[in-house]
């Protein structure tokens, strides 16, 4: 390992096999994902053409291929369902239970198709009081997420058919693997 000055700035070098590499505090690589998120296009840097959704998608890919070997105990997942529709949501939805087998997995979502894959649902409910707003979490019983994946697909009022969706969602989650 050698030091140099350069400018009046100090660079760090390192040798191996005759090559020589600039360093820093963080190692001598430097990498950065390229991505096509769409067929016919050229790859292009995951930082400049991704959005928060696709960059969680993503990690869940990477995750899902890595599982067995990870050593990190809690995978959290916000934004997932960001830009996608029912059937993706559903490939999503079971790629994330498949990767629960291996790691505790929190995800956040709106969309009633990933909703229904989990094994506990939480609700978060925000209340405004006298000015001031507090969080509450509260998790729901079977009957209480059957309730929840409803209002996710039909809004604030649950009507018949989206309970029975609700039901059909959450009974039917394993077909979607």
């Amino acid at each position: 390992m050698t030091k140099e000055e350069a400018g009046g700035k100090e660079i760090n070098f390192v040798t191996l096999n005759g090559n020589r590499f600039k360093f820093n505090k963080d190692g001598i690589d430097t990498v950065e994902f390229y991505i096509s998120t769409n067929a016919g296009e050229l790859p292009k840097p995951l930082v400049k053409v991704a959005s928060g959704g696709e960059v969680s998608r993503v990690m869940l890919s990477l995750k899902s291929v890595l599982a067995g070997m990870d050593q990190i105990p809690v995978l959290v997942f916000d934004e997932i369902d960001t830009g996608i529709s029912g059937r993706i949501a559903q490939k999503v939805g079971s790629a994330l239970k498949t990767l629960s087998n291996f790691h505790q997995i929190i995800a956040i979502t709106h969309l009633p198709q990933i909703a229904a894959f989990s094994d506990l649902h939480f609700s978060v409910v925000k209340i405004e009081n006298e000015g001031s707003t507090s969080t509450h979490v509260n998790r729901l019983g079977e009957s209480e997420k059957v309730n929840e994946i409803a209002k996710l697909i039909s809004g604030a009022e649950i009507t018949g058919a989206s309970l029975k969706s609700a039901k059909e969602l959450m009974a039917g989650e394993g077909l979607f693997s």
